[in-house]
C-alpha cells in the first residue's frame, strides 16, 4: 500500500523534525512538500538551526561563488551567481557592494541576495536591488578605488518582505563617518554629521565607526575609540539624534577592531580583535576581548565567557548564534574572517576560531579548506539564510547538483 507521506499527522511531522540536529538534515526535511516546509517554518525553536551561518567564498569561475557548511566541514553541492566583488556587508541574508556608475559617474551600493540566485535555477524577482548613488563630500577622489570606499554595510530588514522597515546603512571613508538610507521612504542618502549632542570636546563623536547594529528602533555605533553612540531613523530626523552612550580612550593596542552585539534589553556586546603582523606582511589575529555594556549605566564589564554563544565576525553584520541550539558549533568560540580595519589589511589569511574561555585558537578548518580560503580573491565573507518559502523553493533539487570544483569533506 503507498503511502501518503504528504498527509502524514501533523504530531508525527512535529517529532520528526524535533529529532533533527542539523541544518542541512532539516533543510533536507523542508524540501519534501508544502506541507512538510510549513511544519519546518512554524516550528519557531528550530529556526537557528536551520539558519546557521554559512562561510560564501569565490570558487575562481565566473561569477560563482560557495558556500562552506563549517558544523559538517565541508562545501555544498551548490553555488550562488552574484557579481565577482568585493562584499562591504552580509546582513539578513543580502549580500551588499559598491561599484562606480559609469554613464552617471558617480558610485552606487548594491544588494543581492545569493540564497535566490542559486546556479541551475531560476533567478527570483528583485535578487538584486540598487540603490540611489553614494555621494557624501569627497566621494569623487575614490572613484576609481570605489570598492574600498565603504567600510562596512548592513541592514535593519528584509529589503523585499519589509522594506518600509529596511534602513540600509554604510560606514564610508575618508573618516569612517555614517551614511543611511530608508528604503520606500528616502530618495536619497542622508550623510550623518560628525558631531553628537552630548560629546564633550574630546570625544571623537561620529567618525571612525566601526560597526552600526540595531536594537529594536533603537541604532547603535561603536567606533575605534570605544565610544558607543546612539541615535533613531525611524521617524523623524536630526542631527541632535545622535547622543553618546559610553565615552572611550584609547585602545590597548593601535591594531584593533570592535564588533558590536546586541544581547538583551538595556545590553550590548563589544569584541575587540587583536592582530599582528608577520615578516612576510600576513596579518595574524592574536587574541580577542569581551566586554558587556550596560547601555542605562554607560559600564563596561570585561567577560571571560560567552555564555555558551557563538560568534561569527567579519565583513559581515556579526552574528550571535546559541551553540545549544546547532549542533556541531563550538561554544564560547567566536568564528573570525579577515576584515577591512581603518590601520591596514595585509595578505587575506586572517581567519580561524577563537575561544573565549581558554584563549586558544582550535583547529576547525582542513588543511585543504584553508588552501582553498588562502587563494579565494575577493575575501570570503560569512551568510545567514534567512527561513522563508522563495529561499526554500529555490533549492529543490539542489542536493542532486554536480559536485564544484573545491569538493571537501571532514
Amino acid at each position: 500500500m503507498e503511502q501518503d507521506w504528504e498527509n502524514l499527522p501533523k504530531h508525527l511531522l512535529d517529532s520528526v523534525a524535533e529529532k533533527l540536529l542539523k541544518p542541512l538534515d532539516y533543510l533536507g526535511f523542508s524540501l519534501v512538500c508544502k506541507t512538510w516546509y510549513s511544519v519546518a517554518k512554524d516550528n519557531e525553536s528550530k529556526h537557528p538551526r536551520m539558519t546557521a551561518p554559512m562561510l560564501l567564498f569565490y570558487s575562481g569561475r565566473k561569477q560563482y561563488w560557495n558556500f562552506y557548511d563549517v558544523i559538517d566541514k565541508k562545501v555544498l553541492k551548490f553555488q550562488a551567481k552574484v557579481p565577482w566583488k568585493v562584499f562591504v556587508g552580509s546582513s539578513k541574508g543580502w549580500l551588499l557592494f559598491v561599484h562606480r556608475n559609469v554613464r552617471e559617474k558617480n558610485l552606487g551600493v548594491t544588494l543581492v541576495n545569493p540564497f535566490l540566485r542559486i546556479k541551475g535555477r531560476k533567478n527570483k524577482e528583485n535578487t538584486i536591488i540598487c540603490l540611489p548613488p553614494l555621494t557624501p563630500p569627497g566621494w569623487e577622489k575614490w572613484y576609481v578605488n570605489c570598492e574600498e570606499y565603504v567600510c562596512k554595510a548592513t541592514i535593519s530588514a528584509d529589503p523585499i518582505s519589509n522594506t518600509n522597515d529596511c534602513i540600509v546603512t554604510v560606514i564610508h571613508l575618508e573618516r569612517g563617518n555614517l551614511a543611511f538610507i530608508r528604503l520606500g521612504k528616502d530618495t536619497t542618502w542622508t550623510y550623518v554629521d560628525e558631531s553628537v549632542d552630548n560629546a564633550l570636546d574630546e570625544d571623537i563623536g561620529c567618525q571612525m565607526i566601526e560597526e552600526v547594529v540595531n536594537v529594536g528602533n533603537t541604532f547603535y555605533a561603536v567606533n575605534y575609540y570605544r565610544e558607543v553612540l546612539c541615535y533613531d531613523v525611524t521617524t523623524g530626523w536630526t542631527y541632535s539624534d545622535v547622543k553618546m552612550v559610553r565615552r572611550g580612550n584609547s585602545p590597548d593596542c593601535n591594531n584593533s577592531k570592535r564588533y558590536i552585539f546586541e544581547v538583551e534589553e538595556n545590553r550590548l556586546l563589544m569584541v575587540e580583535r587583536y592582530r599582528g603582523y608577520t615578516e612576510d606582511d600576513i596579518r595574524v589575529t592574536k587574541k580577542f576581548r569581551v566586554f558587556e555594556l550596560n547601555v542605562q549605566t554607560g559600564e563596561w564589564t570585561e567577560k571571560n565567557t560567552l555564555g555558551g554563544d557563538a560568534l561569527f565576525v567579519g565583513d559581515n553584520t556579526s552574528i550571535r548564534v546559541s551553540s545549544a541550539k546547532i549542533c556541531g558549533l563550538r561554544s564560547n568560540c567566536i568564528y573570525f574572517n579577515h576584515d577591512i580595519d581603518y590601520v591596514g589589511t595585509g595578505i587575506d589569511y586572517d581567519f580561524g576560531v577563537y575561544n573565549v574561555e581558554d584563549q586558544s585558537f582550535p583547529e576547525t578548518y582542513t588543511k585543504r579548506f584553508k588552501k582553498i580560503l588562502q587563494m579565494s580573491s575577493p575575501r570570503p565573507i560569512w551568510v545567514k539564510p534567512i527561513l522563508s518559502f522563495p529561499f526554500i523553493s529555490s533549492y529543490i533539487g539542489w542536493l542532486g547538483c554536480p559536485a564544484t570544483s573545491h569538493g571537501e569533506s571532514s
